[in-house]
């Protein structure tokens, strides 16, 4: 794909912390009123097109191509579709030492500020381990202090003040978005699912109310419980399934290599932050089994 989309954040001055906390206060407010928030969640239905995307990392190219995909550039749309965007922060490309994959965010918040009923920002591992503190160590990196190290580079004396919106921005995020629920067309996107070792202090009523302080509690919380998850067994799925009233879940956080992988017996994983990385454009009206999946995937690297 040649033709990509402007920069989002074309025309601010992304180096103001003013003018980025405001931004970032901005896309919360939009994230907690928008139109298709239903407590911790987006819903959506048809008719519409959805571009389910993978963890991104802070890939630029690629977050420019979904964005595209999706029709999101500056100036609206008029036949935008919906777009997840998940794990987009903690980069494996550092500057001087430093992670400046703020800006990642900076993007994601403005484009939310722009179609907030077309953009959903899922919560992911990465996003939420930056708010708590969480000690993830990346190829020898502390990721969550590179982060950190990123933000007092850009902002100095204001450092304080843009995580402050940071952790707010974060705070705001729905845990999945839903499409379709209760009927055969049932579809949920989510960073993960709940691992079968916190099965049995999970909530599994999080996704029909607002989260609290405690749902962020490490190992205990149930927004840290779905978005760490791993291991899910073909059981669960099925129970999460009946539960929640969908079909089929789309996910990040586990790597599949080739930028699409599947979980039996009803949920995909998406990569979006390799070369190899992958969105799938999705017919709301009709969307695909795990045996059709393949039809609807778009390889980033061709847009």
């Amino acid at each position: 794909m040649d033709d990509l989309p402007a920069d989002p954040l074309q025309g601010l001055d992304t180096r103001s912390a003013p003018a980025m906390v405001g931004l970032l206060e901005r896309a919360t407010d939009a994230n907690l009123n928008a139109a298709c928030r239903r407590g911790s969640v987006d819903v959506i239905d048809a008719p519409g097109t959805l571009i389910a995307t993978g963890d991104l990392h802070d890939n630029p190219v690629n977050m420019s191509r979904v964005i595209a995909l999706a029709n999101l550039g500056p100036g609206g749309a008029a036949d935008p579709a919906h777009l997840t965007l998940h794990e987009v922060i903690h980069s494996d490309r550092l500057v001087g030492g430093v992670d400046l994959s703020h800006r990642a965010l900076l993007r994601v918040a403005a484009i939310k500020v722009s179609h907030p009923e077309f953009v959903h920002t899922i919560l992911a591992n990465h996003e939420l381990a930056q708010i708590i503190g969480s000690g993830i160590v990346k190829d020898g990196v502390r990721v969550v202090e590179a982060f950190n190290a990123g933000v007092e580079y850009v902002f100095g004396d204001a450092t304080e003040a843009v995580l402050g919106a940071i952790d707010g921005f974060i705070r705001s995020m729905p845990v999945a978005l839903i499409s379709g629920r209760g009927t055969d067309r049932g579809l949920l996107c989510a960073h993960s699912l709940p691992g079968p070792d916190v099965w049995d202090r999970f909530d599994f009523d999080v996704i029909d109310r607002e989260l609290t302080e405690d749902d962020y509690v490490p190992r205990r919380g149930s927004a840290h419980l779905i978005t760490w998850g791993r291991r899910q067994k073909p059981e669960q799925l099925t129970e999460l399934a009946r539960r929640w009233g969908v079909e089929l879940f789309i996910l990040g956080h586990d790597h599949a290599e080739n930028g699409i992988a599947f979980k039996e017996p009803n949920a995909i994983v998406l990569n979006s932050d390799h070369a190899k990385g992958v969105a799938m454009r999705i017919d709301l009206a009709k969307p695909p089994t795990l045996e059709t999946a393949v039809d609807c995937v778009v390889p980033l690297d061709r847009g």
